[in-house]
């Protein structure tokens, strides 16, 4: 669709795209009541400006609506709005070797008992490996640090997803 397309929708339906670039309750409902908008650009930049100044309880659930990298099983399942773009975000972990494969199941199952959460990258043109170095690299991290870091690999996937919602 095109942005007059999503101006135009009524605002569940706006609602129910917007979820799917991002699963923050709060920021579709607050990025929803500034519609219209005139330019994709001015989207982008206030879909950023109010995913910033969410509550990090509102982070926390944007995450959760992300299945762990490499789990082809959820993306399948619990992840079908959004499995087509997951998928290919994540596609490079479908050539990854058994041990890499290994390694993330054991780094994300870290990573999740250290913050509460599940290790968010914008996996959009990374390999398997390089997702594992990234999280191998961030699980040191203090959580006031971590959930940072997190919060910028949302961004950059929401704005992604937008900018694929509106191809």
């Amino acid at each position: 669709m095109k942005l007059p397309d999503l101006n135009a929708l009524p605002p569940a339906q706006r609602a129910e795209a917007l979820a799917t670039c991002c699963g923050a309750s709060a920021w579709v409902a607050a990025l929803n009541q500034q519609f219209p908008f005139a330019t994709a650009e001015a989207l982008y930049a206030e879909a950023d400006r109010r995913w910033h100044h969410l509550a990090e309880t509102d982070w926390r659930e944007a995450f959760a609506h992300h299945p762990k990298i490499g789990d082809v099983k959820a993306l399948k399942e619990k992840f079908a709005s959004t499995a087509t773009w997951a998928a290919g975000e994540q596609g490079a972990v479908r050539q990854a070797s058994a041990d890499t494969l290994a390694a993330l199941v054991a780094g994300n199952e870290a990573y999740e008992q250290k913050f509460g959460y599940i290790f968010i990258v914008c996996a959009t043109g990374k390999s398997a490996d390089e997702m594992l170095a990234l999280l191998q690299a961030r699980l040191p991290h203090e959580p006031s640090q971590e959930i940072r870091i997190a919060v910028g690999e949302q961004a950059k996937i929401t704005r992604l997803r937008l900018e694929k919602l509106l191809a």
